[in-house]
């Protein structure tokens, strides 16, 4: 059986810049794709662009060949599910996961590469998986709910020299949030916040409400609520104190943020993932 660690735990085409960044230039000659089928694919191509990472966008699963590292973007996980199985791409992106290479997923990204997601819209979707936490969708409510939150995030620390404000402000959109972590995982990233009541109703379903977190959760909705708010997208922040949210995790090299880094200017999440794509290719070639 899985040993949960709850949220206790350590802190087709191709385009090159000629832009120049200390973590970029080792990885002038590495190529970064993006799964390219939907979400917010051309941000992330336009940050490792402007730190002169050549690029890849990626549908098919010959798009992967000979990828240094892979992310997984922002968007709607259910639609990269529903095309990424009949092509073939998800099928070798979890090939790809296995092989060891770099791969990171933002916000619907981070759902695609858990093992298990709970909230999941009706008849469930495809997970890639590989990264052994447990999310739940759309814990921070619906798109009405987007907000931005200011974090401290000791991995940046590296990439932060002669940054007055060194905290990252992390944008959430439909945002999922991580409940649990297994052995292995290190928490990178966490915020203050409050389910949604949605969310809440969903975690209540499935008994997934982290142990910490039960003596201040009262049951919101029933069973025929719940199926409701899960069709209209409902829900709000329920009254309860915010609750230790996990929202960045990394096993190895696999990264996984909740957040949106690729709509902010802060270009230290992308330098990580670049010193991540550098590291494992060293290691490969020594």
């Amino acid at each position: 059986e899985r040993q949960w660690r709850g949220s206790e735990g350590s802190g087709g085409s191709e385009g090159m810049s000629s832009a120049s960044s200390s973590p970029a230039e080792e990885g002038r000659s590495k190529t970064v794709g993006v799964l390219a089928i939907q979400g917010s694919f051309a941000e992330h191509l336009e940050m490792l662009a402007a730190l002169g990472t050549r690029t890849r966008e990626v549908r098919l699963p010959e798009d992967l060949e000979g990828l240094d590292g892979l992310i997984l973007p922002g968007g709607e996980s259910t639609t990269m599910a529903i095309i990424g199985e009949p092509t073939g791409v998800f099928p070798a992106l979890r090939s790809y996961i296995q092989s060891g290479k770099p791969v990171w997923g933002t916000c619907a990204g981070l759902i695609l590469l858990s093992n298990t997601a709970l909230f999941q819209k009706e008849g469930g979707q495809a997970l890639v998986g590989g990264l052994d936490i447990e999310v739940c969708r759309n814990f921070f409510g619906s798109q009405v709910e987007s907000c931005e939150m200011d974090m401290e995030v000791g991995v940046l620390e590296d990439f932060s020299a002669g940054m007055d404000d060194k905290g990252h402000r992390a944008v959430f959109i439909r945002a999922p949030a991580i409940l649990q972590v297994a052995e292995g995982v290190d928490v990178l990233a966490r915020v203050k916040a409050k389910p949604c009541s949605t969310a809440l109703a969903s975690m209540q379903a499935s008994n997934s409400v982290p142990d910490e977190f039960k003596p201040a959760v009262k049951k919101r909705k029933t069973s025929s609520d719940l199926s409701a708010a899960q069709e209209f997208g409902l829900g709000v922040a329920v009254d309860t104190e915010p609750w230790d949210v996990i929202v960045a995790v990394q096993k190895g090299t696999i990264l996984g943020t909740a957040f949106h880094p690729e709509f902010t200017s802060d270009q230290r999440w992308h330098k990580h993932f670049l010193s991540m794509v550098n590291t494992a290719a060293s290691s490969a070639e020594s």
